[in-house]
C-alpha cells in the first residue's frame, strides 16, 4: 500500500536534517521536502541530493525570491512597520510565503500533513501554523520540537551522529541563523547573555562592523514611485536586484546592524543581532520622501498604524482580513510618495542628504521668513492662536473664579 505523505519545511540545516529520519521512524510517512528559496544564497546548493540521501522521497526547491520582495517585503516597507523600534521583520514576513508554498505543494502531492522544524519557544511555529490554518485547515500539522525527547541543539547533533545523518552543524558552531534576501539573524551561544557585546568581526555575514567600514563616505540616490523603490543612482532595477544592490552597498559601510532584546509572541524575551543593510537604507529613504509628500495627519496616522502592522506581521497574521485591508490603505496613502532621496553612508550611519519630489508639499514661498501675502500673512496667526488657545483660556478663567490654585 502507498504510504501517506508529509510535506516538510526543509532548510538542510541541523533540525530539518534529523526530522526526515524522525518522521520516517515515528510516522512511517513518505517525506516530501520543500525548501522555499527566499534568498538564502549558497545554503540551497545541493539540498535536493542531501534530502534524498537522508531519506526524503522528493525535494522541491521553490524560487520565491522575486515574489517575496514584491508581495511581502515592499508592502511592509510601505507601511513603515518596525517591530519594537529596531527589527525590520526579515524572518517574520518570509514565513508566510514559505508556508503558502508548503500548502501548495501539499495539495499537488496529495499530502495529509505538513511538518516544520520551528521550536516550541519561538515565533516561527505560530507563523507557519497560522498560515496553514488560513489556507487549508484540513492539513495536519506536525511540530517535532513539541513532541520528541531532543531538548537542545547539542542533543540534535548527538541524534544525527547516532543515526548516521549528514550534519551541517557542529557543536563548536551553534549560532542559530536565518538568512534571506532581506536580512540575516543571529541568535544563541554568547548572544544569550545581553551583557555580552556581539563579536561583530566574526559574527557578521552581510557586511562589516562600522569600525571596519571605509573611511570615506559614499552617496546613494534611491528613486521611488508610489512608495515603491524603483532605481538606485538613476539605474532602473527590478525589486530583487534593487534590494541585492543595496545590501552590498549597505554592508560595505556597516549599515543596518541591530542588537535587540525583543518580546517574542510566546511570552519570553530573546536577544538577537540582525543585519539588514539594504532594508535600513530603504526605510530611511522612504521616510525622508514621506516628510515631503505626506501631510501631517497622514504621517501621524501612518506612524501609529505601523505599530499594529508590525505586530500583525511579527505574529504571523499575514493572511488575515486586517493585514490585507491595511496594505490596501498604505497603497492609497503612498500614491504621492514619488521622487528621489539622496543618502550618505558612513561608518554604520545612513544620513539623509537631500530629497525631491514632483508631489512635494513643501512650499518655499510659505516656509520662508518673509511675508507670503495671499498664501500666508504673519497677521493671520493672531486669530488662529486665539481660537486654538480658547479652551486653555476658558479653563484658566474657571479656576480663577473658583479660587483653584495649581
Amino acid at each position: 500500500m502507498a504510504k501517506d505523505k508529509v510535506v516538510l519545511a526543509y532548510s538542510g540545516g541541523l533540525d530539518t536534517s534529523i526530522i526526515i529520519h524522525w518522521l520516517k521512524e515515528n510516522y512511517n510517512y513518505d517525506v516530501i521536502c520543500v525548501c522555499g528559496d527566499v534568498g538564502q544564497g549558497k545554503e540551497t546548493e545541493g539540498l535536493e541530493e542531501r534530502a534524498k540521501r537522508t531519506g526524503a522521497l522528493k525535494c522541491y526547491i521553490a524560487d520565491l525570491r522575486d515574489e517575496y520582495v514584491k508581495d511581502y517585503i515592499f508592502p511592509t516597507l510601505k507601511s513603515g512597520a518596525v517591530y519594537e523600534g529596531k527589527y525590520l521583520l526579515g524572518t517574520s514576513h518570509a514565513r508566510p510565503i514559505i508556508a503558502k508554498t508548503l500548502v501548495d505543494i501539499a495539495h499537488k502531492e496529495g499530502a495529509v500533513a505538513i511538518c516544520h522544524g520551528a521550536t516550541g519557544k519561538g515565533n516561527d511555529q505560530v507563523r507557519f501554523e497560522l498560515t496553514i490554518k488560513a489556507l487549508d485547515p484540513s492539513l495536519k500539522i506536525i511540530a517535532p520540537w513539541r513532541i520528541w525527547d531532543i531538548k537542545s541543539r547539542e542533543d540534535a547533533v548527538d541524534y544525527a551522529e547516532k543515526n548516521g545523518i549528514e550534519c551541517p552543524v557542529t557543536k563548536k558552531e551553534l549560532y542559530s541563523r536565518d538568512r534571506n534576501i532581506w536580512h540575516i539573524s543571529h541568535e544563541g551561544v554568547d548572544l544569550e547573555d545581553p551583557w555580552n557585546e556581539p563579536q561583530y568581526d566574526s559574527l557578521l555575514k552581510l557586511g562589516v562592523s562600522p569600525e571596519q567600514a571605509p573611511d570615506e563616505a559614499e552617496y546613494v540616490e534611491i528613486g521611488f514611485e508610489s512608495g515603491e523603490p524603483v532605481s538606485v543612482n538613476g539605474e532602473k532595477l527590478a525589486p530583487r536586484p534593487l534590494v541585492e544592490k543595496l545590501n552590498a552597498l549597505g554592508g560595505k559601510h556597516g549599515v543596518g546592524i541591530a542588537d535587540i532584546v525583543e518580546d517574542r509572541l510566546v511570552g519570553m524575551k530573546s536577544r538577537g543581532v540582525y543585519e539588514t543593510p539594504g532594508g535600513t537604507i530603504l526605510y530611511t529613504a522612504i521616510q525622508e520622501l514621506e516628510y515631503l509628500c505626506l501631510d501631517r495627519d497622514t504621517q501621524a496616522f501612518k506612524r501609529q498604524s505601523a505599530i499594529k502592522f508590525s505586530e500583525l506581521v511579527y505574529d504571523g497574521k499575514w493572511f488575515t482580513a486586517l493585514r490585507e485591508a491595511m496594505s490596501a490603505m498604505y497603497d492609497e496613502m503612498e500614491k504621492p510618495v514619488t521622487g528621489t532621496v539622496r543618502l550618505k553612508l558612513y561608518k554604520g550611519q545612513c544620513i539623509p542628504a537631500g530629497a525631491k519630489s514632483p508631489y512635494s508639499l513643501y512650499n518655499e514661498d510659505i516656509a520662508s521668513f518673509g511675508d507670503s501675502h495671499e498664501l500666508y500673512s504673519h497677521k493671520d496667526s493672531e486669530g488662529f492662536i486665539n481660537l486654538f488657545g480658547l479652551p486653555l483660556k476658558v479653563r484658566a478663567m474657571m479656576k480663577a473664579k473658583n479660587g483653584i490654585k495649581d
